[in-house]
């Protein structure tokens, strides 16, 4: 239990007396039937104590009075001394939005953690587990030691509430401060604010002196994803456009009918168009172009293999029975196990990988695991049955077939299904699903037939229909690129400035990739009608097909833009991060920049260490770096 003092101030001390039934949502704000055994006993590690809360099984949450902010740092001071955070970690951060110039200049500052959520996705989301809602004060807990850092619920988020520790390879956050509530205290952060904007209590109670209890502010995302536990006065009237300055393209313009701000497109960085191919082919989320690029292939070829020869195609069941057949299934076994090795060497602690299957009742990323794992237990199996002859190794092979069709399907759609995130509208179209299985049919045919053209087996009707499967492939790619520039370039979201950062940040690989697009689906076509299937024009097309996939891929990770909480000019601010990790700044700790040092990055980072320094700051650094 907290301990707390004997004569506490009055602003700290919890002083809700009544509440309301419901919340504006419509959710009860109890959290138990009054008839349920929690709401009479107060058990702590089963003994009975005295409970200095009465109002403890009831949803809590903040209001924050954004006329009151003058951006202090206080409450993050505060939280951080209480949870023993480093200064890269802040379980609450304070950032604005400004609008106006001088003298008519005006800024609103923005102190935000988690939101304790209604329908919490982080909890939904997480593969291990590791988040409970409580029926204690609403509270979403969330255990670092079930974590094992895949940091999928930081993705799903709309608030930047989980914390992924790039040192520890875990992710951390907001506890609402429950021991000090338990014992009637306000959460830390709310006790050391100095001009009163924070507040505590159970949710719809609007604080004495306070008038609004609005859910939503400029800079603020949309709350209709998770319900979120806020509330909010905000009563100056603002500029019709308030601009973050942190480097992300986005403002708040004011809609006067709905008397809500919406994000739109703010082009700081004007329309000049860019390469920047090291950034783009460089970024922390390689891993998972590696693992859904190699699965999505793999699992093209095997479904070729496996549906053509059941339905009878001639030249898909000689292939079959060709030298061609068993080398190309090893070659599929190891690019699935390349594949599945980075993704597990990406996690923050990978030795957990096995805690990837305990939320398969909610979680879309414990699902997609399962279902890949099957089809890589299928895969196997048909392998190994593939060397023998007979009948039991015919049916076995038809058995583990049918396992990993079924693992194909099932690891396929959740692999599809968990980039449906609203807070991430990049992602969030059905383009996803048309560039994952054109990917799939690409790659997959061009791997059957490169392997197919290496051991002199590839017939020319075979050829044909690989070369077709190519071009259906790149075409459904296209088609949904295109529906996606579109419906990006028409939207009042974040999703606009996805679409600003491909046409400009990355302009020239945006057009480079369709231009590759259009010349692979324009081959396929020609080597379709005129049977040209040698090793020329597959190699051409599979240089083209590449091409496409690698960088399309790369684009999808690097260009989307969630729905985050502004930063300030160095504080969360993506850009400034990059800047002090790539010059030396993140050595100054005060900076809140670490260098990503947990497992799977230890190797990247030794190896820029030695390349850029001279040979006695190689010894301290390549010591740093381990020892970190």
């Amino acid at each position: 239990m907290f301990k707390r003092r004997e004569y506490e101030p009055e602003y700290a001390l919890l002083n809700d007396t009544e509440s309301k039934q419901q919340n504006r949502y419509g959710k009860s704000i109890q959290t138990v039937p009054e008839d349920d055994p929690r709401a009479k006993e107060f058990i702590i590690n089963e003994q009975p104590q005295e409970s200095q809360n009465p109002n403890r099984l009831k949803q809590h949450g903040f209001f924050f009075n954004a006329d009151n902010c003058i951006a202090c740092h206080a409450c993050e001071a505060a939280c951080s001394e209480k949870n023993d955070n480093p200064a890269h970690i802040a379980f609450r951060s304070v950032g604005f939005v400004e609008g106006g110039t001088y003298p008519a200049y005006q800024r609103l500052n923005i102190s935000m953690a988690c939101n304790h959520c209604d329908d919490p996705v982080c909890l939904k989301g997480c593969p291990t587990r590791a988040y409970t809602k409580f029926a204690e004060y609403g509270a979403v807990l969330q255990d670092p030691d079930i974590c094992f850092g895949c940091g999928y619920c930081t993705w799903v988020c709309p608030y930047n509430a989980p914390q992924l520790d790039p040192v520890k390879g875990q992710v951390s956050k907001c506890n609402m401060c429950v021991d000090r509530l338990e014992v009637g205290l306000k959460p830390a952060c709310v006790s050391a604010c100095l001009g009163k904007a924070l507040d505590f209590g159970v949710i719809e109670n609007i604080p004495a002196g306070r008038t609004q209890a609005k859910t939503e502010i400029p800079g603020f995302p949309r709350t209709d994803i998770t319900h979120p536990n806020i509330r909010f006065q905000q009563a100056r009237t603002t500029q019709r456009d308030m601009r973050r300055v942190d480097d992300t393209p986005i403002k708040y313009h004011r809609d006067d009918d709905a008397q809500t701000f919406r994000p739109v497109l703010d082009p700081k960085r004007g329309f000049r168009r860019k390469w920047n191919l090291r950034k783009l082919l460089g970024s922390h989320e390689n891993a998972h172009i590696a693992f859904t690029l190699s699965a999505q292939a793999v699992m093209g070829a095997f479904a070729l293999l496996v549906l053509g020869s059941w339905f009878g195609v001639q030249s898909v069941a000689a292939y079959q029975s060709s030298s061609a057949f068993l080398p190309v299934l090893l070659v599929m076994l190891a690019l699935m196990g390349f594949g599945m090795f980075k993704l597990n060497m990406h996690l923050g602690k990978p030795h957990r990988f096995y805690r990837g299957f305990y939320n398969l009742r909610m979680s879309p990323v414990s699902r997609e695991i399962a279902g890949v794992s099957a089809f890589f237990a299928g895969l196997a199996g048909f392998t190994l049955f593939s060397l023998f002859d007979g009948g039991f190794a015919q049916v076995m092979q038809n058995l583990f077939a049918v396992l990993g069709l079924l693992g194909l399907g099932f690891g396929g759609y959740y692999m599809y299904r968990l980039y449906r995130i609203p807070a991430r509208p990049y992602w969030d179209h059905w383009q996803t699903v048309a560039a994952f299985t054109g990917t799939g049919l690409s790659l997959g045919a061009l791997l059957l037939a490169l392997m197919g053209l290496v051991y002199g087996v590839l017939m020319p009707d075979l050829g044909r229909l690989l070369a077709a499967v190519v071009g259906v492939g790149l075409l459904l790619e296209g088609i949904g690129l295109m529906f996606h520039a579109k419906d990006m370039n028409h939207t009042e979201s974040e999703a606009a400035a996805s679409f600003y950062e491909q046409s400009t940040t990355y302009g020239y690989a945006y057009w480079l990739r369709n231009a590759l697009l259009i010349a692979g689906v324009l081959l396929a076509g020609v080597m379709y009608v005129s049977s040209l299937t040698g090793q020329l024009s597959f190699g051409l097309l599979a240089v083209l097909s590449l091409g496409v996939a690698i960088l399309g891929r790369a684009m999808f990770y690097v260009m989307v833009i969630p729905t985050t909480m502004p930063g300030a000019f160095f504080w969360k601010n993506k850009g400034f991060v990059e800047h002090a990790r790539e010059t030396g700044l993140a050595d100054m700790p005060q900076l809140g920049v670490a260098y990503e040092r947990h497992h799977a990055f230890k190797l990247g980072e030794l190896l820029q260490t030695v390349r850029e320094t001279s040979f006695r700051e190689k010894l301290d650094q390549v010591k740093r770096v381990f020892t970190g």
